[in-house]
């Protein structure tokens, strides 16, 4: 298999607690190499880390084995979505075969079948041993819309490559349409409000009161509700709901970018986490896709050059940031979990999803980055990849990943290089339908 000596080498130099006798730096890295290895790595969180009955992805894996309590049986919907997504990257890079990712999937879609759903929708958290929810918090402890379109975006970008496929593939694709078919998208519009809701208990009802509306990481949820061929949305919904009555489109200039959308919540700086330019698009595909309200390819394009400009600025002064070292997202940091951004949610902290996601974006930002961590500090690369974050500034970083940062980045630097699963997604006649729906045009319309 091509280049797994090499990554085995490679993989013994960086793992978390290894005596190393040879630095990174002293590897004479091509830019291929350093992308087949970082996608291997982080691949190896959602292949040989997965919890084992599931087959889904841990919501974290602490190599330092310090957890704050025994969740290692705690699987992650959204970032599990993302790892099927990494498991075809595996395919294609011939890291393991397709009738071993076709065995990993009808094990995971067999559980998702009888797991835990309300109204069609799995929550936030699963139990991986039993598939009984996992409370994400008191009242989050039902349906979660937003994890759910993850998944499904997955789900869907898996059953187009095997479509074709045997007999055995073939009926994966068919148990996962009956998984996209069950999701009652129109419930979670609270009895037929023009906006989704995120959340939805048996308990707790629709308490939690999340309407998702104004730009982030949610536009996949629009989309795949308006592409449901079962519970479809109406397009009122997206157009009232997701974008507050056309109030999306007041978008800024920062760092001499416009900003396109309007980031609502941040009066501070007028930018979101990069998170926010990535999980929507691991399978929609921005490149070519416009709508009344904007150009996707320049909003994330735009969103991922912000953050670049900002960390080269270092208006805070933090050591390290600059041109190879630079991408805020949420993420650990050393006050726990944070959403780091520019402006006043800038802690120090780096995040290595945040550039390495950004490939499709900023190519030539984002290798500088990949070759930093690689060839200057392999102290934060372990057996999953770059560590979840780090800061030069109070000299912290711990051995530690999340899946919703490990998943995001073999996917969207296959996305750069070959657009694998982007051509994937947008293949889907169910999703082609949503789009024209909502009014959306594709690069191939």
């Amino acid at each position: 298999m091509k280049y797994i000596l090499l990554l085995i080498v490679i993989i013994g130099l960086v793992s978390c607690g290894s005596k190393k006798t040879q630095s990174n730096a002293t590897i004479s890295w091509t830019e291929s190499q350093l992308l087949d290895t970082v996608q291997y790595q982080t691949f190896q969180y959602f292949w040989e880390g997965a919890e084992p009955n599931s087959g889904m992805a841990c919501e974290r894996i602490h190599t330092d084995n310090v957890y704050p309590k025994d969740d290692s049986h705690v699987i992650t919907l959204g970032g599990s979505g993302f790892g099927v997504m990494a498991i075809l990257v595996g395919v294609e890079r011939n890291f393991i075969t397709r009738e071993a990712a076709l065995e990993r999937f009808q094990r995971i879609v067999s559980f998702l079948a009888s797991a835990d759903r309300f109204h069609g929708a799995w929550p936030h958290w699963l139990d991986g041993r039993t598939g009984k929810v996992a409370p994400f918090s008191k009242k989050d402890d039902g349906g979660d819309l937003v994890e759910t379109a993850f998944m499904v975006q997955g789900l869907l970008t898996v059953a187009e490559y095997f479509k074709d496929g045997n007999a055995e593939e073939q009926q994966l694709v068919k148990d996962i349409n009956q998984l996209w078919h069950e999701v009652e998208w129109d419930w979670y519009t609270k009895g037929g409000e023009d906006v989704l809701y995120w959340h939805w208990s048996p308990k707790h009802g629709w308490d939690m009161n999340f309407a998702v509306g104004g730009y982030n990481e949610c536009l996949i949820m629009y989309v795949l509700a308006a592409s449901s061929p079962t519970h479809p949305i109406k397009p009122s919904v997206y157009h009232k709901g997701w974008t507050v009555n056309g109030n999306i489109t007041k978008d800024t200039t920062y760092y001499g970018l416009p900003t396109v959308l309007n980031y609502f919540e941040h009066d501070d700086a007028p930018i979101g986490p990069l998170f926010w330019a990535h999980y929507s698009y691991l399978g929609l595909n921005p490149k070519g896709l416009k709508d009344e309200y904007a150009d996707y390819w320049q909003l994330t394009s735009n969103h991922a050059k912000i953050h670049y400009k900002y960390c080269v600025d270092n208006p805070k002064s933090f050591k390290g940031y600059g041109s190879k070292q630079w991408g805020l997202t949420s993420s650990y940091s050393m006050k726990g979990y944070a959403g780091h951004r520019p402006g006043d949610g800038d802690l120090g902290v780096i995040s290595p999803t945040a550039a390495l996601s950004s490939f499709p974006y900023t190519p030539d930002e984002s290798m500088q980055f990949l070759k930093y961590l690689y060839t200057e500090a392999d102290s934060l690369v372990g057996q999953y990849g770059p560590y979840d974050a780090y800061s030069h500034s109070v000299e912290w970083y711990l051995p530690r990943y999340l899946a919703i940062d490990q998943g995001p980045i073999p996917v969207m630097i296959e996305n750069h290089r070959t657009g694998l699963l982007w051509n994937l997604f947008m293949a889907n006649t169910d999703v082609k339908a949503g789009l024209d729906r909502l009014g959306f045009l594709t690069k191939n319309n």
